[in-house]
């Protein structure tokens, strides 16, 4: 596990936040993690004590930004950075402490805010003169992603590449591989492969010269044993009926089953399927990962066994799982995992985490491939026996696939980049505890309200908010 990254100290923020427009060198202020690029501008990274949110992350940079410069930095609007799981915004500020006559500076920069854990939001100050800012910006970029893993490298994040002991390794040099239907994209170093059939419709598993393998966004289908809807269809597939359907050969597991088990249970039924050996699975470690408001993620370590002469190897995964739909109960496993011998998992570790770390998915594609696989599975169930209920059900699977992919992702966008606006306008989300209500205010209102009685008001961060009331 590579070191935690410098924490950027909130004692004497107003100077510290400066740093990154400095015309001077600033790296021998302490508590940071600075860059200059060769091409110029200025990069600073590390965590934001105190924060818990990207948009408090964020808001409490800008706020310091204002006071030490004296200028409010106008600020755009949010959007996500491709490859990082982060939020970002753009924004200019005017430096007029150039000195008597001489006009302002005009800076333009780029504010990252990256959520690794509960309590652990890590955050990046990439600026240059606006005049040079959009050229400088893509040279800076690609400088920050060689150094900065947060979610591979945070000291007890929940997120995959962190909890072994002890990462002695360095990165390796990454280049770029594209899936071959573009569903997806991912850093390897050389002498990694990817096998022509394990690629595609937006997963992608590699492997490495000494036998590490990572395999990133491998999704699974179940069918929630609970559901009345799938208690029926498996009564009918018992019975002999559906035969040739995707109901026939569906994995019936229940939701919401203890992680660590059914992670195993999954990879097993997967396994088993392809008619392969079964990999003896040993879950030593599990704890809850961050994730989005329809998602629940666990962090997971262990050990792996793939009978291959190999022996044991080092397993570490982000495992999540979607709600089952109402109507079908079908539900979706998400594995983000690597795995390596013992004899060189230390070293790789790493590498392995940043590997993970720099997958990227083309939504676009995977929606587009989705619609296609789905189009002709609900045609089918449509000339087979009890057609009404095939159909009506295998419109739901489609539609629990779709919803699970894009209105998840924009949900969670929508709660962020509300947060953030409230931060901009001077608002709270306030929660009433006695009337099971939710209200935005002003922050004075609101510091009021919860200062007065906190046990019946208190403030709500935007995985909570609430939709129709709060964005």
């Amino acid at each position: 596990m590579t070191p935690n990254p410098l924490r950027i100290a909130q004692r004497g923020a107003a100077v510290l936040l400066l740093l990154p427009m400095c015309t001077l060198p600033c790296a021998a202020q302490s508590g940071l993690k600075t860059i200059n690029p060769p091409g110029g501008g200025k990069i600073m990274y590390g965590q934001v004590d105190g924060q818990t949110t990207e948009a408090g992350a964020m808001g409490y940079i800008l706020r310091n930004l204002h006071n030490s410069i004296g200028a409010k930095p106008q600020v755009g609007k949010l959007f996500d950075v491709r490859g990082t799981n982060s939020v970002a915004t753009f924004f200019t500020i005017a430096r007029r402490d150039q000195g008597s006559g001489k006009p302002p500076l005009q800076v333009a920069g780029l504010l990252i805010a990256a959520k690794v854990s509960t309590d652990h939001v890590e955050a990046v100050l990439v600026s240059d003169d606006a005049s040079r800012f959009n050229k400088t910006l893509p040279s800076m970029m690609k400088t920050l992603m060689t150094q900065w893993h947060p979610l591979a490298g945070a000291t007890g994040s929940s997120n995959i590449g962190g909890g072994q002991s002890g990462d002695s390794g360095k990165v390796a040099p990454l280049k770029t591989f594209v899936a071959r239907d573009h569903s997806a994209s991912v850093d390897l170093p050389d002498g990694w492969q990817v096998g022509p059939n394990q690629s595609g419709q937006g997963t992608i598993i590699a492997s490495g010269p000494n036998s590490e393998v990572v395999s990133l966004d491998v999704t699974f289908g179940a069918t929630d044993t609970n559901n009345r809807n799938a208690q029926q269809t498996m009564r009918m597939v018992q019975s002999g009926r559906l035969q040739g359907t995707a109901y026939a050969n569906a994995f019936y597991y229940p939701y919401g089953a203890d992680p660590a088990k059914t992670f195993v249970d999954i990879l097993h039924h997967a396994q088993q399927k392809a008619g392969a050996q079964l990999v003896d699975y040993h879950i030593t470690g599990e704890s809850p990962a961050q994730s989005g408001p329809r998602m629940r993620c666990f962090h997971l370590e262990g050990t792996a066994d793939f009978h291959d002469s190999k022996g044991t190897r080092e397993l570490n995964s982000l495992y999540c799982v979607s709600p089952p739909g109402p109507a079908s109960g079908v539900w979706l496993s998400y594995v983000f995992a690597y795995s390596a011998p013992l004899a060189v998992a230390q070293r790789e570790r790493a590498t392995l985490g940043a590997i993970v770390q720099s997958f990227r998915l083309n939504q676009g594609v995977v929606n587009a491939q989705a619609a296609q696989i789905a189009g002709p599975s609900i045609a089918n169930s449509m000339r087979i026996g009890a057609a009404v209920k095939a159909r009506v059900d295998a419109a739901h699977q489609a539609e629990d696939i779709h919803n699970s992919s894009v209105y998840q992702h924009w949900d969670s966008m929508d709660r962020r980049s509300q947060e953030f606006s409230n931060y901009q306008l001077g608002y709270s989300v306030i929660s009433d505890s006695q009337g099971n209500a939710h209200g935005t205010l002003w922050n004075d209102d609101a510091a009021a309200l919860v200062k007065a009685d906190p046990n019946r008001f208190e403030y709500v961060s935007a995985p909570n908010y609430w939709k129709g009331i709060d964005y």
